[in-house]
Order: structure tokens, then sequence, then C-alpha cells
């Protein structure tokens, strides 16, 4: 799919990842939605994007991914704005590391599993059955195309830590709903790739001491520093550019693999 021109959602835009892969679909023609729930890094987005590369070409909208009324205004809106969209960006998300055993003796908080599931999986499947059945109205494009997902999993998916349980668990699904997401879309001419990143430099990972971010860099084979979110958001936009790509998940880890701690 040709991004020039085309309508695109971006889900967790308002920062990080999700910020990246925004500017980089905007720098790349696409008219941009920012969905988070938190407008004003939202507003900031569009405004810069705005300034930059024209006004109009990005839209700020209020989204929470893992309610169905909200992601469903969300889409409408955006359509609005823009079009109905052919490119889905699914990177919000949130984290947790809790041990199932806490130092006071007590068992972990199902609460808390819940809600992590709740946003990062079925988050990504609420988003996912909604764009999909808007796309599938739409009219073909070249080789039968109506539009393009990426989803965002995480190395914690295949090699979590101790205390990731949550996290872990809803990433391994995102990555296990991957490939049958896209064999059931196919019919429609709907694409299904999920990314599976490392440690990159986020804004979360800026919270941490310095000390602890460049030990957490020399961890990484090569190359031995924290990922780019530019390097996120140029493998999200290649797999909108390029066809085959469907059913996969990619890492995107300078080759780590998580130590148990």
């Amino acid at each position: 799919m040709h991004i020039q021109g085309q309508a695109a959602l971006v889900t967790g835009a308002g920062s990080g990842l999700g910020e990246a892969t925004a500017r980089e679909l905007a720098r790349l023609g696409a008219k941009v939605a920012i969905l988070d729930l938190h407008m004003d890094n939202a507003q900031r987005v569009a405004n810069d994007i705005g300034e930059q590369f024209g006004h109009g070409c990005a839209v700020a909208v209020p989204c929470n991914v893992s309610d169905a009324d909200s992601m469903q205004r969300a889409i409408d809106t955006a359509a609005v704005a823009h079009g109905p969209a052919r490119i889905l960006m699914h990177i919000a998300g949130i984290g947790t590391a809790k041990r199932v055993v806490g130092k006071d003796g007590q068992a972990a908080s199902l609460e808390d599993f819940a809600k992590v599931v709740q946003i990062n999986l079925i988050g990504t499947y609420n988003a996912a059955r909604l764009f999909a059945v808007a796309a599938a109205k739409l009219a073909p494009l070249e080789d039968g195309e109506r539009g393009v997902m990426v989803w965002t999993a995480s190395v914690a998916a295949f090699d979590g830590q101790v205390g990731q349980q949550a996290y872990s668990a809803s990433k391994a699904g995102v990555a296990g709903m991957t490939l049958p997401m896209a064999r059931d879309l196919a019919q429609h001419g709907i694409r299904v790739c999920t990314i599976a990143p490392g440690l990159f430099a986020t804004p979360l990972m800026h919270t941490l001491p310095e000390s602890v971010q460049q030990s957490l860099a020399a961890s990484i084979p090569f190359p031995s520093r924290l990922g780019k979110p530019a390097e996120f958001a140029q493998l999200a936009a290649h797999i909108v550019s390029n066809t085959h790509l469907n059913g996969e998940v990619i890492r995107l880890d300078g080759a780590l693999r998580l130590a148990p701690r």
C-alpha cells in the first residue's frame, strides 16, 4: 500500500513509539489521527505535525482502546476529518511488574493482572475488529488490498522477566492473535502484522536513572544502545508499504534476549 494520501489511525500516539510512528506516517504523506487517552499530549503531537507537514493532516482524538464505544467514536471522528482509514497502527498499552507472591506474603492482585490484559490484549482485539469492519467496506486497492494493521507486542512475549506475568501474557496474546487474524481477514484484503520491540528510548524508559538505562543498553548485543522510536516507526511504515508482509511477528531488539531479572 502506498502511504501517500491514506488515512491512518495511530493509538497511543501522544508519546513514545506511537508519537514517532504518527510523525513518520505524516512525513510519508498520510493523514494521521492521533488517538490517545491523554488529550494534552495528543493535541501537542497533532499541532506539531500540522505545523511541519500542513494543517489538516493530523487530528487529535480521545480514545480508550479497551472500551468499545470509545474506540468506535474515535474511528468515526477520524473518518469525518480524513475519510475512512486504511491503516491502523495499534501501539497503546501499559506495563507492570509484580511478583506472584509479594514480600508481605500476599498474592498479586487479580485486578492488576486483568487490567493489563484488558488494555493490551483485549484493547488490541477491540481496535482491530472495529477497524476491520470499516476497512472491509472500502474499495480494493492494488493487489486487492483494503487495509493493513500493525500491532505492538514485546520481546517480553517470548522471554518475560520475573514479575512480568501480566505484561508477558498480554503481549504473547497479541503475538498469538496475529496469524489467525491475518488468515481471518485475508478474504477482505486486510493484512495484519505485529512488531515486538525490545528496549527503546521512550519517555517511560527515561524515567529510570541514567545508570540503569546505560546498563540496559549494554545488555543489547548490537547495536549496544537503546532502540530509537524512529526505528520502530520506520519498520511500521515499511510493513504498510510491503504488501507481502502478512501474519508475521517481527522482533526489533538488536538480538536482545531478556535475562530472568
